[in-house]
């Protein structure tokens, strides 16, 4: 009988990986996707509008906009084990101050109040995975009107409802391209508008990369809402690969729309936000 701990027990000598060194497959844990997935969406924006972006073993973010309090993403791709001060001053280098940044982890994070930084929270990543249904279309509410956006001028209209419905007011008044840029159309990106009565609505993304679907951006109008717009669009974009899991990072307060959709929460993030700094 061959000794069941000599299979379970690794070599010693043997490498043991904690599964977040860049040569991990992508999809070795749903974690794992959903970080890399959440890395690509930030770059992938920030290279589409020619704004500074990186990525690192470490860490990857974008600079977005000058100002707004969640334009900017940092996303830690390995647990933070070396000098904060380093990774910070290196993040600094792509987001520089007073422009401020949201840090989201999957990781326990040290306090990072001392380095200037305020958490936000600790909110649920959520995962819906493939399932026949997928297929299958729902039906549209009354006076709704699903349409995917595949030029300029669609964009821009995304746009507005995401500056608008989300809302970002800090990226008012709004200037045409300065959230969503045309060339994130021409990468892994998908992006819906929902219409109600003729009227745009509701917005969101589907981003595809690490064989997972991240769903980004989801925003409605207020006078839309409890139409069934935002539930359209947030469809759309989960369903933009039936083959694939879906993913996201949800609020409490949106937990449960996406619950409905048959997305369950895996664990909770680490978020924290670096607020804009005066300039004096």
């Amino acid at each position: 009988m061959a000794d069941p701990g000599r299979e379970i027990l690794p070599d010693p000598e043997e490498h043991l990986t904690d599964g977040w060194d860049p040569d991990t497959p992508d999809d070795d844990t749903l974690v794992r996707q959903a970080a890399l997935v959440h890395a690509s969406w930030a770059v992938t924006v920030g290279a589409a509008l020619g704004r500074p972006h990186r990525t690192t073993p470490r860490w990857a973010a974008a600079c977005i906009a000058d100002r707004g309090a969640l334009s900017n993403p940092v996303v830690l791709l390995q647990p933070p084990r070396e000098d904060l001060r380093a990774l910070l001053a290196e993040v600094d280098e792509v987001v520089a101050p007073p422009a401020p940044y949201f840090l989201v982890s999957p990781f326990p994070t040290p306090d990072l109040r001392p380095h200037g930084l305020e958490l936000i929270g600790h909110p649920p990543l959520m995962v819906r995975f493939p399932a026949p249904s997928h297929r299958s279309d729902r039906p549209l509410p009354a006076g709704v009107e699903l349409r995917e956006v595949t030029d300029a001028d669609g964009l821009a209209v995304a746009e507005r409802v995401l500056v608008e419905g989300y809302p970002m007011p800090d990226l008012q008044p709004l200037v045409r391209g300065s959230v969503l840029g045309e060339p994130l159309l021409a990468h892994r990106t998908r992006v819906w508008v929902a219409y109600v009565d003729g009227a745009p609505a509701a917005v969101a993304c589907a981003h595809l990369h690490a064989r997972a679907t991240l769903v980004e951006y989801v925003a409605a109008l207020p006078a839309a809402r409890g139409r069934g717009a935002g539930a359209a669009v947030t469809w759309a974009a989960t369903t933009a690969d039936p083959d694939l899991p879906a993913m996201l990072v949800a609020s409490d307060d949106g937990r449960p729309l996406y619950a409905s959709m048959g997305f369950v929460a895996i664990e909770r993030w680490t978020a924290w936000l670096r607020p804009g700094q005066n300039v004096t």
